[in-house]
C-alpha cells in the first residue's frame, strides 16, 4: 500500500491508555495507519501503577519504562515527548504542539489522562508541596527523603498509603491526613480500615483521621501544615493524594461534549466520530475510570474501532484493589457497601489478623473485602464478575474454593 495514502492517527497522550490503545489497534492491523504521538513528558511511556515501588527503592525508573524508543521506531511512530498538544481545530483536522508543530489528522485518540486534585488552601502554591502523579514528582520526594526531615501526606486512599510508606521507608517522618474517619474508605468498610490503621502504626506512620487541612504555612518553602481545628503538625514536604480530576481542558477548548469528563460512548467514540478517548479523561455511562483494568478494557473496544472491525462494546465490569505496600495484604473487589436487601458473611480472626466480609445479594456475591490473607481474592473477583449462584456452597464460601468445590 502506498504510504502517501494511509488515513493518519494522532494520539493525544503518551501515558498508558493511549499507547496500551496503540499497542492493541498493532495486533489487529499494523499498517493501517501512520501514528504520531504528543506526549506532555520529556520521555517514553511507563507504567505509572509502579511508580509507588519506585519511591520504595524496591525498582528503579528503567525497571518502568513501557515501550523504548526503539519501539516507537520500530513501529513507524513518529513521538513527540515534551511536546503536549495545546490546541485541536477540529473544523481543519489539525492539532497544534506547544512548540507550534502542527499535524493533522483523519482519526484522533485523546488520552491526557488526568491531574492530581491540589487542595485550594492556602500555601498549596509554596516549594515542597506537590502531588503523586509522575516520575518528576518522586525525583522530587526523593530529593526530599535524601535530606530526612518530616513529610505529611494529605490523603488515606490507595496513592496516599503508598507514598506514605514509600516516604517511610527512604527515611521520613511520615504523618498521613484524611478527611473521613477511616482509611481507603471506598475500598474498605470500617472493620477492614480500622486494621490497616493498626499495621500501618506500627510500622512508624501516623495517622490523623477526621483531619481538615486549613492551610500549608511557610515563607518560601513549605514549613507545616495547619487543620480547621487549629493544631499544626510540622512538614518538609506535602504531597497531596486526595484524588485526581479529568484532564480536560483540551476537550474543552475544542468544543467536545464534557460533563465531569469526556463523555464517551460504548465504542469509547466523542460526540466528534473523528475523535475517540480513553483512559482516566472519559466518562462513560455517568462513571469515570481510575484503575487499570477497566481502561486496558477501553483499549481493546477503542483499537477495534479504530481497526474497522466495529464490533466490540465497552461494558463496565466491577473492578478489584490490592495495596502495594510490602507486608500488608488487602484486597477489595465489586461493591463493599451493600445495597437494601444484601447480607454480609464475615469472618474474623483476630490472632492470625485476618479479616473477611463477603458482601451477598440473593445468591450471588456481589462484593469482598480481605485483609491478612487475600489469596482467594480472585476467586471471589471471579465469582462477582461471573454472577455465579453461590447459594449449594454459601455455608462454605468464607473458606475459599477448595471447600467450596469439594461441596
Amino acid at each position: 500500500m502506498d504510504r502517501t495514502v494511509k488515513p493518519k492517527l494522532v494520539v493525544v497522550g503518551n501515558g498508558m491508555a493511549g499507547m496500551r490503545t496503540v499497542e492493541e489497534l498493532l495486533k489487529l492491523d499494523a499498517g493501517m495507519y501512520d501514528i504520531t504521538v504528543f506526549g506532555l513528558e520529556p520521555r517514553v511511556n511507563y507504567n505509572r501503577i509502579l511508580l509507588s515501588p519506585v519511591l520504595a527503592g524496591d525498582k528503579g525508573a528503567d525497571d518502568i519504562v513501557l515501550h523504548t524508543r526503539e519501539w516507537y521506531a520500530e513501529h513507524g511512530i513518529v513521538l513527540h515527548a515534551g511536546d503536549p498538544v495545546i490546541e485541536i481545530d477540529r473544523q481543519r483536522r489539525v492539532v497544534r504542539a506547544r512548540s507550534g508543530l502542527e499535524v493533522a489528522y483523519d482519526r484522533l485518540l485523546l488520552a491526557t489522562g488526568s491531574t492530581p486534585f491540589i487542595l485550594p488552601v492556602p500555601g498549596a502554591q509554596l516549594d515542597g508541596v506537590l502531588g503523586f502523579r509522575d516520575l518528576d514528582d518522586v525525583d522530587r520526594m526523593l530529593a526530599a527523603a535524601r535530606r530526612r526531615g518530616s513529610a505529611v501526606v494529605i490523603g488515606g486512599g490507595l496513592l496516599g498509603l503508598e507514598a506514605a510508606n514509600g516516604l517511610l521507608r527512604r527515611g521520613m517522618a511520615v504523618t498521613v491526613v484524611h478527611l473521613t474517619d477511616s482509611l481507603m474508605n471506598q475500598q474498605l468498610d470500617p472493620q477492614a480500615a480500622a486494621l490497616l490503621k493498626l499495621a500501618l502504626e506500627q510500622r512508624g506512620l501516623r495517622i490523623l483521621l477526621g483531619a481538615q487541612t486549613e492551610a500549608i504555612l511557610g515563607e518560601a518553602r513549605v514549613e507545616a501544615v495547619r487543620f480547621t481545628d487549629g493544631t499544626e503538625v510540622a512538614a518538609d514536604l506535602v504531597v497531596m493524594a486526595a484524588g485526581v480530576r479529568p484532564n480536560v481542558a483540551l476537550a474543552v477548548d475544542a468544543g467536545l461534549h464534557v460533563e465531569r469528563a469526556i463523555v464517551v460512548d460504548d465504542t469509547l467514540q466523542t460526540y466528534d466520530p473523528r475523535i475517540y478517548a480513553v483512559g482516566e479523561c472519559v466518562q462513560h455511562r455517568k462513571a469515570t475510570f481510575g484503575l487499570v483494568a477497566p481502561i486496558w478494557d477501553q483499549a481493546r473496544v477503542c483499537a477495534a474501532h479504530l481497526a474497522g472491525l466495529g464490533h466490540r462494546r465497552y461494558v463496565q465490569q466491577a473492578t478489584a484493589t490490592k495495596l502495594k505496600v510490602t507486608g500488608i495484604d488487602l484486597y477489595s473487589a465489586g461493591d463493599i457497601v451493600g445495597r437494601e436487601g444484601s447480607e454480609d458473611l464475615v469472618l474474623r480472626d483476630r490472632r492470625a489478623g485476618v479479616y473477611k466480609r463477603l458482601v451477598l445479594a440473593g445468591s450471588r456475591v456481589t462484593g469482598a473485602v480481605l485483609y491478612g490473607d487475600v489469596t482467594d481474592g480472585p476467586w471471589y473477583f471471579d465469582l462477582i464478575q461471573r454472577g455465579t449462584d453461590v447459594s449449594s456452597f454459601r455455608d462454605r464460601l468464607l473458606f475459599g474454593p477448595a471447600l467450596c468445590e469439594a461441596a
